[in-house]
């Protein structure tokens, strides 16, 4: 594996991370024996870096479980500031401390402003958020500073030039090449000898799944033998200006798919005929997809119980995958994970425009506008009904229907 140098820090990083947002669960909870062989094995592998955050849940807490013994010193960990949960100066203060504890070190490698556009982070500079940051580095708490991007892309090298980072994360991808910071954004932090880390290669696993079929096609016909969510990381690490790619990997098998990818993808070594290959996928996807959704859950938890990633995923993949007709795979899987089947309902319908989901939206969506094009499209009148029927006869059994009807 080719480690990439960040040139204001000098440390040398693995071009694959392990982003601990989506750790494997259990019962809910982070599955700790599965979370950490996969851990273990992504670092004896050359991973060395990991990225965890005050937001993730138990991961900071989880990951200082983790990481002792022989693999105390063998990772670097980047966490973050949560921008949404400081209200005064001291909040900062307080928080580092309980993520210090939580993580079980003296000091954290690289600590990032989390989920910020222009006008949170000038709210931060208002609460005194360089003050701060230069007074914890100081102390030895925190080695080095950055911030993760939510914003446009007019806005981001703004907040490049307001301060002296030394490391950006932002959201890169072939289908989201010019969204957030965008790959002119994304040179112009590199030019500044800022290490970039990326989050979201896989847009919430939609470039990793099935595709549409003429995007599979394409990629089949190129290299039957490489898989989707290889061809796009393959697309992101490509990108001589990267330094790593995050990516929140639940299994074995997805982990050592990435770290194939990792070990053989150095900068600007794929193809002309490779990139014209995604470039053709990537109008396919884009013809296909109609919410532009990363379902990467900072919009939760609704006051309501919508389930709004999961809602907004569904409507996509019944567009992506041309599901037609009233009973169909998509609508089968509406009912199952949100209509109320399995118990615990997060419909579209259940919202009512309060509105709080959409200044946390990285993608900035109007995500009122768009439940109401889900609620539309699945809940039709008599939804109650359907649900009902489904709950008398069995989950398994309505799929077999669903399966018959769709032949």
């Amino acid at each position: 594996m080719e480690y990439r140098m960040i040139e204001k820090t000098g440390d040398m990083i693995s071009p694959l991370g392990f982003g601990a947002m989506r750790l494997p669960l259990k019962n809910g909870k982070i599955d700790r024996e599965k979370a950490q062989k996969l851990i273990y094995h992504a670092i004896d592998h050359g991973v060395n870096l990991i990225d965890t955050a005050y937001l993730y849940g138990d991961s900071e807490t989880f990951l200082g479980e983790i990481l002792k013994g022989e693999y105390a010193n063998k990772v670097i960990i980047s966490s973050k500031l949560p921008a949404i949960n400081v209200r005064k100066y001291e909040d900062m203060e307080e928080i580092l401390e309980e993520q210090l504890n939580r993580l079980q070190r003296d000091c954290i490698d690289y600590y990032l402003v989390h989920a910020v556009d222009l006008k949170a982070m000038n709210r931060l500079f208002k609460k005194d958020l360089i003050k701060f940051l230069e007074k914890a580095r100081s102390e030895g708490k925190i080695k080095h500073v950055g911030f993760s991007y939510h914003g446009p892309k007019e806005e981001f090298p703004s907040l490049i030039d307001a301060y002296d980072w030394d490391v950006v994360m932002v959201q890169y991808n072939y289908f989201d090449e010019n969204v957030q910071a965008s790959v002119e954004g994304i040179e112009y932090a590199a030019s500044k000898g800022m290490g970039i880390f990326i989050m979201e290669p896989l847009k919430g696993g939609i470039l990793a799944g099935k595709m549409p079929d003429e995007a599979e096609e394409i990629f089949k016909k190129a290299n039957p033998n490489k898989s989707n969510a290889q061809w796009a990381m393959e697309w992101v690490l490509n990108n001589r200006n990267v330094t790593c790619v995050l990516s929140g990997m639940n299994s074995l098998d997805q982990l050592d798919e990435n770290l194939e990818v990792a070990h053989k993808t150095t900068p600007l070594s794929m193809s002309f005929e490779d990139l014209e290959t995604v470039e053709f996928v990537k109008r396919v996807m884009r013809n296909s997809l109609k919410i532009n959704c990363s379902t990467c859950g900072y919009c939760m938890p609704c006051p309501q119980g919508v389930n709004i990633p999961e809602c907004m995923k569904i409507y996509n993949e019944k567009y992506l995958f041309n599901h037609k007709g009233f009973i169909n795979p998509s609508s089968m899987n509406y009912f199952q994970y949100v209509g109320g089947v399995m118990g615990h309902s997060g419909n579209a319908g259940k919202c009512n425009a309060c509105g709080r989901c959409l200044r946390k939206c990285p993608q900035k969506l109007d995500i009122i506008s768009e439940l109401k094009k889900v609620k539309k499209e699945f809940e039709v009148p008599g939804m109650k009904y359907i649900l009902s029927f489904v709950q008398v006869v069995g989950f398994p059994i309505y799929r077999r229907i669903v399966r018959l009807l769709n032949r």
